[in-house]
């Protein structure tokens, strides 16, 4: 019996210490992230076929190294210089999975990384153009509320909509103090980088297509929707809900500024990115990102609503002029000035946020 123990124990020395080498081995070093794309959906295949939001991305900075992803919707895309790409799904909660599972991998550091959202989203005729973009100062939920059936609302409402907690709808911030919430309805980005970035693009040309052309001589009585593609701030509401019409966007433009203030200005409405913002803001908690530098580019491929004259049921069921590719194309060239400017100074930007004065 002795020997027997003497027999294992001299077998269990050499495999304890192997285990307690590789216990020690060092973790391998985290890819350091300089700038992280957030596409929200794409046509068919990721590349060589009719583009998305994240085709461009892809082809155009040469993304050739590709990491599996299996919490996200497909793989991770990234090129030499440290941009990376991601696929975040379509809708609130694929935004919010998809963002949090890639903060969370720790095959990357992202302490120093830029956010940059960048996609397609419904345009305000009154603000914006087919084509054109806007970079928000403010994220505004419209998913969190009450609502009451259009058909059944008191005949001096002008919709049914109404914050969590309240008996009607509101319009004024201070109508909010009575009621309840909750802290995901709305964010609010760095100013500075917000200007900083708007001042780098505000003067890049901008596709103007037959079809866009043609499409906003339907709405004759707004002049901003009547002008070539542009580039500009304006703020985005996002809903898994996709919503339309007049009415509707009467009420997405008082409701931004119910939850962000007068000085809000409602131009785009998205699917997404409240889901997004959320966690981002969990992961900077846990230390992992900067919500600081933090951007959402969205570009105008449909209107929020009809023009005068026409019903929401008819502009709801036109397709995209040009299937959408003026502002696909925008959101790759403003978006893509921003990252190639992040990048050039990049032993600068690493540690300082870049930043300018409001326009």
């Amino acid at each position: 019996m002795p020997h027997l123990c003497t027999r294992t124990s001299n077998f269990m020395i050499p495999l304890l210490a192997g285990l307690l080498l590789l216990g020690c081995a060092p973790a391998p070093e985290r890819i350091e992230v300089k700038v992280v794309v957030m596409a929200m959906f794409e046509r068919g295949e990721a590349r060589g076929d009719v583009p998305g939001e994240l085709q461009f991305w892809l082809e155009r900075l040469d993304m050739q190294t590709e990491y599996d992803f299996p919490l996200g919707l497909g793989n991770l895309y990234m090129n030499d210089a440290g941009v990376m790409a991601v696929l975040l799904g379509g809708g609130i909660p694929n935004a919010t999975a998809t963002t949090l599972a890639l903060g969370l991998d720790d095959r990357f550091d992202f302490r120093h990384s830029y956010w940059l959202v960048a996609g397609i989203a419904g345009g305000d005729p009154a603000d914006l153009s087919l084509g054109s973009a806007a970079w928000a100062r403010h994220i505004v939920d419209g998913d969190l509320l009450y609502e009451i059936d259009g058909r059944e609302i008191p005949q001096d409402w002008p919709y049914g909509m109404m914050p969590l907690g309240t008996r009607a709808p509101a319009t004024d911030p201070s109508d909010l103090a009575g009621g309840w919430t909750v802290n995901t309805i709305a964010y609010s980005l760095h100013d500075g980088l917000v200007n900083w970035a708007y001042s780098l693009t505000r003067d890049i040309e901008l596709d103007d297509a037959p079809g866009i052309a043609a499409y906003r001589e339907h709405y004759t009585t707004y002049p901003a929707a009547q002008q070539p593609p542009f580039v500009t701030i304006g703020d985005t509401m996002s809903s898994s809900t996709y919503w339309h019409g007049e009415l509707m966007t009467r009420w997405a433009n008082d409701w931004v500024q119910l939850y962000r203030g007068r000085d809000a200005n409602l131009m785009t409405s998205n699917m997404e990115d409240s889901g997004t913002l959320t966690a981002l803001h969990r992961l900077a908690n846990d230390g992992r990102i900067d919500v600081n530098r933090i951007l959402v580019l969205r570009t105008a491929s449909n209107f929020t609503m009809p023009p005068q004259g026409r019903s929401a049921e008819w502009s709801h069921t036109q397709p995209y002029p040009d299937n959408g590719r003026p502002a696909l194309e925008a959101a790759f060239r403003v978006g893509n000035a921003v990252v190639q400017a992040l990048l050039a100074d990049w032993e600068q930007y690493r540690n300082t946020l870049p930043r300018a004065d409001a326009p």
